[in-house]
């Protein structure tokens, strides 16, 4: 696991959603989120060192966002609410 997995790695029960300013999907997500009452944490990759670097590593080499850490040490990309919480069960 990376640093920036490690550093940035959820409580259980929560995620940690690795995003950029402009992405819609990311907004998309964050608010439905919001509105599940899941608890997240949002690191923007262009602003939190060795984060990008971290997204790169689990999407092959792309800096694909939303990306979500689990408490687990798994990651999702782009993933629907409903595999959001499923995943949290």
């Amino acid at each position: 696991m990376s640093d920036a997995a490690v550093t940035h790695l959820p409580a259980p029960g929560t995620v940690t959603m690795f995003t950029t300013t402009w992405c819609g999907y990311c907004r998309r997500l964050k608010s439905q989120m919001e509105r599940e009452g899941i608890s997240f944490t949002e690191v923007d990759i262009e602003h939190e060192p060795g984060t990008a670097e971290f997204v790169m590593s689990v999407n092959g080499g792309n800096q694909t966002v939303p990306t979500l850490l689990f408490a687990d040490g798994s990651a999702a990309t782009n993933p629907t609410i409903a595999q959001v919480r499923s995943r949290l069960t």
